[in-house]
């Protein structure tokens, strides 16, 4: 694609971002949809994050995703943010409005409920308890959804326990919070196991857990997607227990992004899926 003049502009920032296939995967609609415009990696180190999130909108960009470890930074630089963000305590997606405002939502949640009922269809949620690994954006949000969907008991674990009961006040509902110690005694009783840290991202350790701990009918899900089989999945998957990796949670948080920037609603579709990870490599040891 040609850019022109008015070429609608948006992008990812993260530090690091050179892992995200968000470029990637916005270019593939914008090629299939035959848009003028681009959507770029923009590494941005924490500390000049809101600088560079005000820059991008005095420059033009329509808006831009956001990736860790902005993720709540980002809620703090919105000028109004949705009730998802709002329910997450962090934004993922800004939109840039016509009159300098600064808007923020959160579509992990719904991202991640996308690509798990479609890889687990029928799954009833208000009888599926869940421990999550981490207590950052990313995990607040997934719980929200979750417990929005009726997850009856949710337990975040975190190596910072204080940082796990602070989310577990604001959420309020059936969550509690554990220090890591505590999460092999937590796999008997749940029924999905979610990494939502960077745990596992291009080839560093994996959350090491006793899995033959957890159920028969136990679901285990990362939300890293570099490598597609980390190895917490491949030890799952060992293990018997249905997986689910981080790419079908990527495809569908990306769609509101691309509606509010672009203007298309674009497909979550086979072709799709297989653009993305074509360059995706499948282990840690393929990269």
């Amino acid at each position: 694609m040609i850019l022109s003049g008015t070429s609608r502009l948006a992008g990812v920032l993260g530090w690091p971002v050179a892992h995200s296939r968000s470029p990637r995967l916005h270019g593939f609609w914008l090629e299939r949809h035959r848009i003028d415009g681009a959507y770029l990696p923009l590494p941005v180190r924490p500390e000049r994050f809101a600088d560079a999130v005000r820059s991008l909108r005095d420059l033009g960009f329509r808006g831009a995703n956001v990736t860790i470890p902005h993720k709540e930074a980002a809620f703090a630089v919105c000028d109004e943010v949705d009730a998802t963000a709002n329910r997450a305590g962090a934004v993922n997606t800004l939109v840039f409005r016509p009159d300098g405002a600064i808007a923020g939502s959160n579509t992990d949640g719904w991202g991640f409920l996308a690509g798990l009922r479609q890889a687990v269809p029928g799954l009833d949620l208000a009888a599926t308890p869940a421990t999550l690994l981490g207590a950052g954006g990313s995990a607040r949000a997934i719980a929200a959804a979750l417990l929005d969907a009726g997850c009856p008991r949710l337990v975040f674990v975190n190596r910072t326990r204080r940082r796990a009961e602070a989310l577990c006040a604001a959420l309020g509902g059936p969550v509690a919070a554990a220090g890591w110690d505590e999460a092999a005694d937590l796999l008997p009783a749940t029924r999905l196991l979610v990494n939502t840290t960077s745990l596992g991202m291009q080839g560093t350790p994996s959350p090491d857990l006793p899995l033959a701990r957890l159920p028969d009918e136990a679901i285990v899900a990362d939300i890293v997607y570099v490598p597609r089989i980390t190895g917490l999945l491949a030890a799952a998957a060992a293990r018997g227990l249905r997986t689910l990796g981080g790419l079908p949670m990527l495809l569908h948080q990306a769609r509101p992004g691309f509606r509010a920037w672009f203007g298309v609603d674009p497909e979550v579709d086979d072709e799709l899926a297989r653009f993305v990870a074509g360059d995706v490599p499948e282990t840690a040891e393929a990269a």
